[in-house]
């Protein structure tokens, strides 16, 4: 059944693949400019009226420049001197003018990123737009890597290669792909079945387990997609609500912004679901290590007490993280003057409500439905052999002294040993043979 799907998702990849993505011409806005990397070299006080005619005015940044806001009487304002590093202008200078009041100031020495305007006036074509923060970045980075290694020795090592290859297929085959004007539902299922698949058996192995797991994310990532089209299109969500998807549809108008936020739907819950399928298949397996005798119902009641727990936790998770990603504009809305239904129910907020639910809703369908696989499966493929069949096993050996089931010669009383063996395994709930 998986080979099929494999082979399907690896056609996907290959007829899709976008081979980069589209060239086009910069609006210069945003993320859309150019950047070059330049170092503050002088910092000195000045006064803000004498400098306030002359202030540059600074660019809109791709992160977010905060404002410099005005000038505080009687406070000095910020004038830092600024030397291009990279490009054609490298050794360039200029200055810019920080308010006291501004939440972000410079020191001598510091490195910058500035926004690089070419049909702009010399004295205007450079701008501060953000801070190198490349340092810190890196050393999070590593610290992360280090400790995944130090705690998960060669698994930790085959999830820091998974998630390479999920980056990979995220910016070399589905970022372009929907740029290049492919269905961003269809790219987002491929490329997101691609990336389970090779995050699953590259850490879990090439394993019946693994395989159920795959099964069961890939059956919630089909109720995902269906009821994310569904409510999406019920609640006439347009997927436009910021300046950066506004940006986008500007410059590629053929890309479909209501396919976007489905795919964003899909692949954002791509990564719990990977959890709960693992972590279900792994509880019904370690049972039947623990109870070899339970048949699928036992089992499937069993984890099924630990997968309530989980659909508890994980989808307060979910609910959490898009919370907090949020977290301004939820401000923003409690101290609006309208109801808690109107704020609800604009889109803005619809969209994130949808976002959540329906990823949620494949969650917890995750849950039985992996528990459910797991249970039939183990149950049918770890049979334990049975009295009878020892017995025989035993009766081959006969005569010569070796038992047929071990290779190894059976003592006085190995026949009972042997028909104890699988108590034994169990956990020592077979009674010890006295010596």
């Amino acid at each position: 059944m998986l080979i099929p799907f494999a082979a399907a998702v690896a056609v996907g990849l290959l007829v899709l693949w976008p081979g980069g993505a589209p060239p086009h011409k910069p609006s210069g806005v945003g993320f859309d400019q150019p950047t070059e990397r330049a170092r503050v070299t002088e910092v000195a006080e000045v006064n803000c009226a004498d400098v306030h005619a002359e202030q540059q005015p600074q660019p809109p940044s791709p992160g977010g420049q905060p404002p410099t806001g005005g000038a505080d009487k009687g406070k000095p304002c910020q004038q830092a001197t600024i030397e291009v590093t990279t490009g054609e202008n490298a050794g360039r200078t200029f200055k810019t003018v920080v308010t006291p009041d501004a939440l972000r100031h410079y020191t001598t020495g510091q490195d910058v990123v500035v926004a690089y305007s070419p049909k702009a006036p010399k004295e205007l074509q450079y701008a501060v737009s953000d801070v190198d923060r490349s340092l810190p970045m890196w050393v999070l980075a590593a610290i992360f890597a280090l400790a995944v290694v130090l705690v998960g020795r060669l698994r930790g090592v085959l999830a820091l290669v998974a998630l390479a290859a999920s980056f990979v297929v995220l910016t070399l085959f589905i970022l372009p792909a929907i740029l290049q004007g492919s269905n961003p539902l269809v790219v987002a299922v491929v490329g997101g079945s691609a990336i389970m698949l090779i995050a699953l058996y590259l850490c879990h192995g090439l394993t019946a387990r693994t395989s159920v797991a795959v099964l069961g994310t890939l059956a919630s990532l089909l109720l995902i997609g269906l009821l994310g089209s569904v409510f999406i299109n019920w609640a006439l969500l347009t997927g436009n609500t910021d300046d950066t998807t506004g940006l986008v549809h500007g410059l590629f108008p053929d890309i479909e912004i209501r396919g976007l936020l489905l795919a964003g739907i899909i692949i954002g819950s791509l990564g719990v679901l990977d959890d709960v399928t693992v972590t279900q298949t792994a509880a019904v397996w370690e049972l039947k290590e623990a109870d070899p005798s339970a048949g699928w119902r036992k089992l499937y009641g069993a984890a099924m007490r630990i997968g309530r727990d989980h659909i508890a936790s994980v989808v307060n998770t979910l609910v959490l993280a898009y919370a907090g990603a949020a977290l301004p504009l939820l401000l923003l809305f409690s101290i609006a003057q309208s109801s808690v239904g109107t704020v609800a129910t604009s889109e803005v907020v619809a969209e994130e409500i949808v976002r959540t639910l329906v990823g949620s809703i494949g969650l917890v369908a995750a849950v039985p439905l992996t528990t459910l696989l797991a249970a039939l499966v183990v149950s049918a493929d770890r049979r334990e052999p049975g009295l009878a069949e020892v017995a025989d096993m035993s009766a081959e050996g006969e005569g010569s002294g070796v038992g047929t089931h071990t290779g190894e010669p059976i003592a006085a009383g190995g026949l009972a040993d042997a028909m104890a063996g699988p108590k034994r395994r169990r956990g020592g709930h077979g009674r010890r043979r006295k010596r």
